[in-house]
């Protein structure tokens, strides 16, 4: 374990979260040892429990990973990486059975979130399923109806505080470091990551390695967890190089596309981050570390697109691939095809996009969108239906 901030380093220690002398991010280096796919058993997530460091005599787990990569209609060579197939309908499914699992194998009984909807909604199932006691801290008024729903159907304790998500994020750390006795769920917990870089194995078991790999931004672990994984397999020789990492913000929450746009060290963070995505409306994201050295260790980039653009994007997937995904997984679609038309990437290059969350998290998105709504007499049915058809033609 490394400290990205002061380089301080440890050997694995399941206890620890951040850095114990400066209260830094923490990175997990795992060298891969005589790793083949060929020799996994299982499915999801724990079939790659042999890169997944730590202990887990007690493994929480609600049949994660195992999401279908869907090949493109419209665009050759291109698959969508659908991760609102998990249990609660988002990737966060995947750090959530390995860090909920390190809390009650390190003997937890509280465990603490923020968020802005999936992790809350993830968070509160695994912990029902673990038996904790999970408080969660949200941003009254900022969280989609479909993930409150969801944390209120698994019995959270909500708080919620006036702001942004990063007041949210900044109460979970006064109680994580204050307290010691509530275990966080966040992605500045790096045992999290180690679940979500699985993302990664199973892209390159079924389709070895893309050349890019478009992830939606938000708090940034994501994008850093699946670098990350195609790392360890490309350092073990079981893939032969690291795709790019193209991560995508929206607009109005875009300081690491800022940050890579402007050639800056460091994100010059939103006060006030607004866009229709709310899964990825951050402002200042607690992994941009991890996720700028993903992006250019990879000599990939980010790309910020509009709330129209996201919406446009969100129907396009809806209404011609047939994939139904919240506004955040939909600016992986806008910023693809934004960098497309930019010369950043090829649309015959081997591309994957992340689908981080189904559309049903978002039913307002949805309710948004244009559709034909017609009130009519059903015994007049067949006329309007045939006169629909033969004008059409």
């Amino acid at each position: 374990m490394k400290c990205l901030d002061c380089g301080y380093e440890t050997d694995i220690n399941q206890k620890i979260i951040t850095c114990p002398r400066c209260g830094g991010l923490l990175e997990i280096k795992v060298k891969l040892k005589g790793f083949s796919f060929s020799n996994l058993k299982g499915r999801g997530v724990w079939r790659y429990k042999d890169a997944i460091p730590g202990n887990y005599s007690k493994i929480v787990s609600i049949n994660e990973g195992n999401t279908p990569l869907i090949p493109s209609r419209i665009y050759k060579q291109t698959f969508y990486k659908f991760e609102g197939a998990n249990p609660t309908g988002s990737f966060k499914d995947r750090g959530m059975t390995v860090a909920v699992s390190s809390a009650v194998n390190t003997g937890y009984k509280v465990v603490a979130a923020a968020s802005t909807g999936n992790t809350a909604a993830s968070a509160a199932a695994y912990a029902s399923r673990a038996g904790l006691r999970i408080y969660l801290v949200l941003p009254k008024g900022k969280v989609a109806l479909g993930k409150l729903a969801q944390s209120i159907l698994y019995g959270a304790t909500i708080l919620e505080v006036n702001g942004s998500f990063d007041i949210a994020m900044a109460s979970v750390m006064r109680l994580y470091k204050d307290l010691g006795i509530v275990y966080p769920l966040n992605s500045f917990n790096p045992w999290r990551l180690e679940g979500q870089k699985t993302i990664a194995y199973e892209i390159a078991e079924e389709i070895g390695e893309p050349d890019n790999v478009i992830v939606p931004v938000g708090n940034a672990g994501n994008i850093y967890a699946i670098w990350k994984g195609f790392t360890e397999l490309q350092e073990a020789g079981v893939i032969s190089k690291i795709p790019r990492m193209i991560g995508i913000q929206a607009e109005g929450a875009a300081p690491i596309a800022k940050a890579i746009e402007k050639g800056l060290n460091e994100p010059e963070f939103f006060e006030n981050p607004e866009t229709i995505a709310t899964a990825i409306r951050i402002g200042k994201p607690v992994n941009w570390k991890k996720a700028i050295k993903a992006i250019r260790s990879s000599k990939g980039t980010a790309l910020s697109v509009s709330d129209q653009e996201i919406i446009d994007a969100q129907k396009k997937l809806a209404r011609e691939e047939g994939i139904g995904a919240e506004p955040a997984s939909a600016a992986a679609l806008a910023g693809y095809e934004k960098a497309i038309n930019e010369g950043i990437v090829d649309k015959d290059q081997k591309n994957v996009l992340i689908l981080t969350g189904h559309a049903l998290k978002d039913p307002d998105a949805m309710l948004r969108l244009d559709a034909r709504r017609i009130l009519i007499n059903p015994e007049h049915i067949e006329n309007i239906v045939l006169g629909e058809i033969n004008d059409n033609n």
